[in-house]
């Protein structure tokens, strides 16, 4: 089969969809579902309880199997458990978990590891009486006396700040609501900044706060009005900076404010160029800027920090087609640079006294790896974690003079685990347009490429995210059972690079479900699988990539899951009261333009569903969903059973108490991982 020409026939051309129409209200004459949007409307609840019913009379028979499938996983888990703790200044931080309580508590001890625990915040008493709890964020002031914590307790990410005495244990009468996690402390311990969210959960005002003080007489520093702006805040690791960061998809544009004066004025870095994006770390005198100015993959800049403008920066790293600047940290005497490099996370350390510098090597063909807790400025060890989809979670010190690494931790897998008994490997797909595009995978030692093997295929491929390829206990009930599982690396993520995430976005977008087609071919060609024993699983914009490719390609696949889908694209990204509208034109583009109204229209999961036959699908929403509201995975269900032409199981199951997220606790979490796994392991005849 000539590949290039099946693939150009997946998506039918824009020519042939709806006409343009340049508003909301146009799509809303076209939709049947369009009434769904209304949740004060109780045919809307009462839609989605029958819906939630129907999904447990048809899963009812695999209860036995849920519950099997979730001692299994619980079983592997060391439930009460500690973190690798971390030291800063006096204290030794960590967290802990106990047998029986569903979230971590959050602990200290002064002096060394054999001191009495203070515990700072028990996560459990305060879910105790909520169906939903989620930490924003934690943070203890600098002189260590006060604590500064956010709680959701809907599932809607619009937080509630609150100030604790660690000596009393009293909390300061202010709560501060509707704030997002982005949080500093100033050197004084008791001004902070924090941000509030609008109408549409973007972080957009920046106040400055006085713990004890009445919030009536915060300032605002900064009120971002243009909407395709998320405002931040945050400290640089020297903690002699705070820094506001003002970021849309593809600009940025950073001000500093020295943390020991929080009552001086911000100033700016680089004022916003459209396209540009910049990042700031700060080092003694000077300013490490990592930038995509005239480079794509980011390269690295210095400049004083008394005269930090653009015309004064300084090559430190210059450009490379082949190698990607992620990030950096500034410790005393190092520099930790974090690359993407032939798909894979690398980090490299430059000792700054000397110029000397080194990558720390990883043993494995596909890993992850990302910074850990590394508070303290002036050490030579540099904390990691790194993982694998054999290798749990495995925290290390490395020194970065001696080039000696410490395991401190690897999270414990309860039962016998042996992770010699399994293989991961990466291997790679030719797209349609002679790309390579890279698959990692996981099995059980001696699995044979026959053909048959239950295969499930994942992916992502949006926001230049490069998927994790990261260790699960409970993906173990699957490969157990023989199933073979996969990542597809898809153009939209950055695993290869900036140049992967550009040529999987705007008017480029198809590559991302195409290359995904590729990938499902490429594992049956090689005998990993076939299409009856093939089943696909991804969420959010991976929910999208889910309802494209099937719509594309319905016979390829056998089983989907799509966890909270983004799959009414041109509707939502329309209405500019929704997060997913204007803040979003920058990634998948302006609808209200008329060639991308027409390519976005042409591969919309929900615009694009046929009377034809479908693959088994378990479809997740929740209520309190703010990134992708509930609706659009409810009208797809609905548009799909009024359409289909199959008998296959058609399920939506809505969680009417949380939010993007799932189930928060970590038991209520296995327990949506064991339903999904029993649906998989029902439609592929392994009950």
């Amino acid at each position: 089969m000539n590949r290039a020409i099946s693939l150009e026939k997946t998506f039918p051309p824009a020519a042939e969809k709806q006409p343009y129409v340049h508003d909301l209200h146009g799509d809303q004459r076209h939709d049947d579902y369009f009434w769904m949007r209304d949740r004060q409307d109780p045919k809307v609840i009462a839609y989605l309880e029958a819906e939630n019913a129907y999904t447990q009379s048809v899963m009812q028979h695999t209860e036995e199997l849920q519950t099997m499938l979730y001692q299994e996983m619980l079983a592997r888990i060391q439930e009460t458990d500690l973190s690798v703790p971390y030291r800063k200044g006096d204290f030794y931080y960590y967290s802990r978990t106990e047998e029986g309580k569903a979230y971590s508590i959050y602990c200290r001890k002064r002096g060394s590891l054999d001191a009495p625990e203070e515990v700072l915040l028990d996560q459990n008493q305060l879910a105790a009486e909520h169906e939903f709890f989620q930490l924003g964020l934690l943070q203890v002031s600098p002189d260590h006396q006060l604590l500064a914590y956010s709680v959701d307790t809907s599932g809607s990410e619009r937080y509630t700040l609150f100030f604790m005495d660690l000596e009393t244990r009293q909390l300061f009468p202010e709560g501060i609501t509707e704030t997002s996690p982005a949080f500093a402390w100033a050197n004084d311990s008791k001004t902070v900044f924090y941000t509030q969210v609008d109408a549409t959960n973007r972080p957009f005002k920046l106040f400055r706060h006085e713990v004890g003080n009445n919030t009536a007489e915060d300032a605002l520093i900064h009120h971002e009005a243009d909407d395709s702006y998320f405002l931040g805040v945050g400290k640089t690791r020297s903690e002699a900076y705070i820094l506001l960061h003002l970021e849309s998809k593809i600009t940025s544009e950073v001000h500093y404010l020295e943390a020991n004066n929080p009552t001086d004025e911000f100033r700016l870095i680089h004022p916003r160029s459209p396209g540009m994006e910049y990042g700031i770390e700060h080092h003694n005198d000077s300013f490490y800027i990592v930038t995509n100015d005239n480079a794509i993959n980011f390269k690295l800049m210095k400049a004083p920090v008394d005269a930090p403008a653009k015309e004064n920066w300084q090559t430190v790293i210059p450009h490379r087609e082949d190698v990607m600047i992620s990030g950096v940290s500034a410790f005393a005497d190092h520099l930790v640079i974090y690359e993407q490099a032939a798909g894979l996370p690398t980090i490299r350390v430059r000792q700054l006294s000397t110029g000397d510098e080194h990558d720390i090597e990883f043993p494995e063909p596909t890993y992850d790896v990302s910074p850990g807790g590394n508070p303290e400025f002036n050490t030579t060890i540099l904390r990691f974690s790194y993982t694998s989809l054999v290798t749990p979670n495995s925290v290390y010190d490395y020194n970065m003079e001696t080039r000696e690494r410490e395991l401190k931790k690897e999270t414990p897998v309860l039962g016998g685990y042996d992770k010699t008994q399994y293989v991961s490997e990466r291997i790679t797909a030719t797209a349609a347009d002679g790309t390579q595009v890279p698959i990692s995978i996981v099995c059980k030692k001696g699995i044979e490429k026959n053909g048959a093997n239950p295969f499930l295929l994942t992916g992502y491929g949006s926001y230049g995210f490069s998927y994790p390829v990261s260790f699960s206990s409970s993906r173990l009930s699957l490969l157990n059972r023989g199933v073979v599982m996969a990542i597809a690396h898809i153009r939209g993520g950055a695993e290869m690079g900036r140049k992967w995430y550009e040529d999987g976005k705007f008017l480029k977008k198809k590559n991302t479900f195409t290359d995904f087609i590729a990938c499902a071919e490429h594992v049956i060609a090689e005998g990993w699988t076939s299409s009856d024993r093939l089943a696909i699983s991804g969420g959010s914009a991976g929910g999208l990539l889910m309802g494209s490719v099937i719509n594309a390609r319905p016979e390829l696949f056998n089983i989907v899951v799509a966890h909270v889908p983004f799959v009414d694209v041109v509707t939502t990204i329309l209405d500019t009261s929704l997060p997913l509208s204007a803040l979003e034109w920058e990634e998948w583009g302006n609808p209200n333009d008329k060639a991308y109204y027409d390519y976005m229209k042409s591969y919309s999961p929900y615009d694009n569903v046929e009377a034809k036959d479908y693959p088994h699908l378990l479809i997740t929403a929740g209520l309190n969903d703010s990134r992708v509201q509930y609706w659009e995975p409810a009208k797809w269900t609905a548009k799909l059973r009024s359409l289909k032409t199959d008998k296959n199981i058609l399920l939506l199951k809505t969680n009417m108490g949380a939010g993007h997220g799932g189930a928060s606790g970590r038991y209520e979490r296995l327990k949506e991982i064991a339903f999904e796994y029993a649906f998989l392991l029902d439609r592929w005849g392994m009950v």
